[in-house]
């Protein structure tokens, strides 16, 4: 049983070879590489007349999670990093004992009169 055909299974009529006039114009780009701490490189591509400002001087290596530089001799240093705080912690960094107490006690009474039980 024959098929409609086609030369090439799976091909579309008109349908002809991709290139490089099918897809536009590619703007002109600069590669600029970033070194981790461990020695990895990461190519990353910006457009030709963006400002020198504009490229990043660090970004995350993708295959370490590491911070990575322009400099390969001197990549960037892992920064220390602060450990996790809860919704608590930073409630008390704001807070003195005597303000939570009294904004608890302000809670307190409020909820007591909604609830018809003041004291």
């Amino acid at each position: 049983m024959a098929s409609g055909g086609s030369a090439i299974r799976g091909s579309r009529v008109g349908a002809g070879p991709m290139g490089e006039q099918d897809r536009g114009f590619h703007a002109e780009r600069v590669a600029v590489s970033y070194w981790d701490a461990a020695g990895n490189e990461t190519v990353r591509y910006f457009a030709a007349d963006l400002p020198e400002d504009e490229i990043p001087e660090v970004i995350d290596s993708p295959s370490t999670g590491l911070p990575a530089g322009r400099d390969k001799d001197a990549p960037p240093q892992v920064s220390k990093a602060e450990p996790y705080k809860t919704h608590l912690a930073y409630v008390k960094e704001r807070r003195t004992p005597e303000e939570a107490e009294q904004l608890l006690e302000e809670a307190l009474q409020k909820l007591r009169a909604r609830r018809g039980q003041a004291s």
